[in-house]
């Protein structure tokens, strides 16, 4: 089972994923995966490259925004054209931490309400409150 965790009404944030889980995705109404993995970041995880193929075949698209640490204009850039879009997203990470991380940057350089984004964040169980927003 997917632990895909709610930040908003269009957006999805996990621990890594199985690649089997994005099937589970897709009839969720994810139009789009955002992998915040860097490739080989541990032994065993699915490449970037093996994530998007496995998007494909259930009809996603698929996104390689990595953050080592903390997000760089680039993955926040990477992730507000995609949330700009308004689709459904599934983004991921080891963790979760460093998607949500990056969806809340993304978010406030869109204009979002900080303390709303802590809250999404909390209710996601990731702790944004030292998150310079």
């Amino acid at each position: 089972m997917p632990d895909f965790r709610t930040l908003s009404d269009t957006v999805l944030v996990a621990p890594q994923i199985a690649l089997s889980d994005l099937a589970e995705a897709a009839k969720l109404g994810v139009k789009t995966v955002v992998s915040n993995r860097p490739n080989g970041e541990d032994p065993g995880q699915p490449s970037a490259e093996e994530v998007a193929e496995a998007a494909r075949t259930v009809g996603l698209d698929f996104v390689h925004a990595p953050v080592i640490g903390f997000p760089d204009e680039a993955a926040i850039e990477a992730v507000g054209d995609i949330l700009a879009k308004g689709d459904p997203v599934l983004m991921f990470c080891r963790s979760g931490t460093r998607s949500a991380v990056t969806w809340a940057l993304a978010m406030r350089q869109a204009g979002a309400d900080a303390d709303g984004l802590r809250a999404a964040g909390a209710h996601a169980g990731y702790d944004l409150s030292r998150l310079p927003l």
